[in-house]
């Protein structure tokens, strides 16, 4: 089985050249817009949101629709360039630093979502796949508490 221990992306200079290159290489356009939605998911690290990003990109460029967005964020996603994480209270935020599975620790009253450093998540991978029989393609492994901020807000 393939290990999905990946090193942590940390460098937004480098995932923008990447996301670039994804891009690049299958014949799509590097639009202004795009190239501004690519450096928000290279440079964040706070998960944004489709909401958030359209906020971003459109106070340099007003006439940016929201589908310009989507449709950006689904290619980045079949390009395995951005990881996709759904919440039902939430909606969806994206990952464009680490863009691979890896656990993930969400604060249940701001949202605020933090990337942990977890060494075990490739033998617990190969543990669930020995126990089930399963051959694990992907994973998905969420903590839910209330961050630092929220604590001191109590």
């Amino acid at each position: 089985m393939k290990s999905d221990r990946q090193p942590p992306m940390t460098d937004g200079k480098q995932r923008l050249e990447n996301m670039l290159e994804a891009l690049k290489s299958r014949g799509y356009r590097i639009t202004p817009q795009r190239l501004a939605i690519l450096k928000i998911l290279a440079q964040s690290r706070g998960h944004p949101s489709v909401e958030s990003i359209h906020k971003e990109v459109k106070a340099v460029f007003p006439t940016t629709s929201l589908a310009t967005i989507y449709k950006t964020l689904t290619l980045l996603k079949e390009l395995g360039q951005v990881l996709e994480l759904g919440f039902a209270d939430w909606g969806s935020r994206y990952d464009g630093n680490r863009p691979y599975p890896h656990p993930h620790i969400i604060c249940t009253k701001c949202g605020a979502i933090v990337d942990p450093e977890s060494e075990s998540m490739s033998v617990m991978t190969q543990e669930m796949s020995q126990a089930s029989g399963f051959r694990i393609t992907h994973h998905r492994l969420d903590f839910f508490g209330l961050c630092p901020q929220c604590q001191k807000e109590e």
